[in-house]
C-alpha cells in the first residue's frame, strides 16, 4: 500500500483526502515510480474545481513529479529500475508511489537534482515552448511577462533576458518585484499601485511590446491587447484570476492586426521526440545556470490542502514542492 491525494468531488480544497492505495504492479507500457518530489501547479486546482473534467472520480491529481523507478511493465525496453526520472502532463501525482506510461519518463542529468526536476517539468517546459515556440524570442524584442515572480514567470524571465530581450514583468506585491528583478526582469509593475498599460507604453516609449505572456486571464484582459506593438501576439496560458471573456476577434484588428492564441504544453509535447527535445533544453539551461530555480515552498503531502489554498490565495512565490 502506498499514500495519496484522492478527490472524490469537485470543490475547494478542503475535497482532498489523503487515502491509501495500492498502486498494483505496471503493465505494458508503463512504469512503477517512487517518487521523492511532486511539483504543484494551478492546473492542479483547475481539474480538483471541475474546470478542467477529470477522467473519472475519484481520481488523483497533480502532474508531474520526479523519483526512481521500481519496476517496468512488458514492452519498456529504454526505462530500467533504479533510473532517475522526471514527467509532466501525466494526472496522478500526487502519491508516493504510482503507475506512469513509459513514453512521458525522461530520464534526469546528474546536474538536476529530483526536487528540481519535479519543480520545473511543467513550469519549465511551459516557459521552454513560449519562449522558443508559440513566440521565438529574439534578441532585442521586448516581451511583457504577467505573475513575473511566479513558478514559470521566474523561469521564463530569467531565460527571455538570457536570449537578449529586454523583460517587463508584472507582480503584486513589492517582495515579489524585487524577486522578478533578481531573475531577469529588466522593468518591473506592481499592479496593484500603477496601471500596467501605461507603464508598458512609458518603458517603450509607446512601441508595445513584440509578445505578452498573460498566464493571469480576467483580470489582465483586455489591457494585455494595449501593450502589444501592431502585429504583436498574446499568449494566454493560463488562468490564475478566471477565464478570459469571450474575444471578439475585430479587437485584434481595432487594436493593431494583432496575433492571439492559446496553447496548451501538452500539444507541443504530444509526440516523443518534442518531448525529449523540451526536456532537454531545460535541463540544460538549469544545469548550466542559465536558469536558476527557486523552490520557495515546501509542504508534506499530508498537506495538500494548505498548499492549494497558499497558490490561490498568491501566497507563493517561485516553485513549490510537494513531499511524498
Amino acid at each position: 500500500m502506498t499514500k495519496a491525494i484522492r478527490i472524490h468531488e469537485t470543490g475547494g480544497p478542503e475535497v482532498m483526502r489523503l487515502e491509501d492505495v495500492e498502486p498494483g504492479d505496471p503493465g505494458p507500457g508503463e512504469v512503477r515510480l517512487s517518487q521523492s518530489a511532486i511539483g504543484l501547479n494551478y492546473i492542479d486546482v483547475y481539474f480538483r474545481t471541475g474546470l478542467y473534467p477529470a477522467p473519472r472520480l475519484p481520481f488523483t491529481p497533480g502532474m508531474e513529479g520526479a523519483g526512481t523507478i521500481e519496476a517496468v511493465g512488458e514492452g519498456v525496453e529504454t526505462l530500467m529500475p533504479g533510473d532517475r526520472v522526471a514527467y509532466a502532463g501525466t494526472l496522478g501525482a500526487y502519491a508516493q508511489t504510482r503507475i506512469a506510461p513509459a513514453d512521458r519518463m525522461v530520464k534526469v542529468p546528474g546536474t538536476v537534482t529530483d526536487e528540481q526536476a519535479a519543480s520545473i517539468m511543467l513550469k519549465g517546459m511551459t516557459a521552454r515552448y513560449l519562449l522558443r515556440e508559440t513566440y521565438p524570442v529574439q534578441a532585442g524584442d521586448t516581451v511583457l511577462f504577467h505573475a513575473a515572480a511566479g513558478g514559470v514567470g521566474l523561469i521564463a524571465c530569467q531565460w527571455a533576458a538570457a536570449l537578449g530581450a529586454t523583460v517587463i514583468g508584472t507582480v503584486g506585491s513589492a517582495e515579489k518585484g524585487e524577486l522578478a528583478r533578481a531573475h531577469g526582469c529588466h522593468h518591473v509593475i506592481n499592479y496593484r499601485d500603477e496601471d500596467f498599460v501605461a507603464r508598458v507604453r512609458e518603458i517603450t516609449d509607446g512601441k508595445g511590446c513584440a509578445v505578452v505572456y498573460d498566464g493571469v486571464g480576467k483580470d489582465t484582459f483586455p489591457g494585455s491587447l494595449d501593450c502589444l506593438r501592431p502585429k504583436g501576439m498574446w499568449v494566454s496560458f493560463g488562468n490564475a484570476s478566471g477565464p478570459v471573456p469571450p474575444l471578439d476577434m475585430l479587437m485584434l484588428t481595432q487594436k493593431g492586426s494583432l496575433f492571439a492564441t492559446r496553447p496548451t504544453l501538452m500539444t507541443y509535447i504530444a509526440e516523443r521526440a518534442d518531448l525529449e527535445a523540451n526536456a532537454a533544453d531545460l535541463f540544460k539551461v538549469v544545469g548550466e545556470g542559465t536558469v536558476k530555480v527557486e523552490i520557495n515552498q515546501h509542504y508534506s503531502l499530508a498537506d495538500a490542502a494548505k498548499a492549494h489554498a497558499d497558490l490561490e490565495g498568491r501566497r507563493t512565490t517561485g516553485a513549490t514542492i510537494l513531499v511524498p
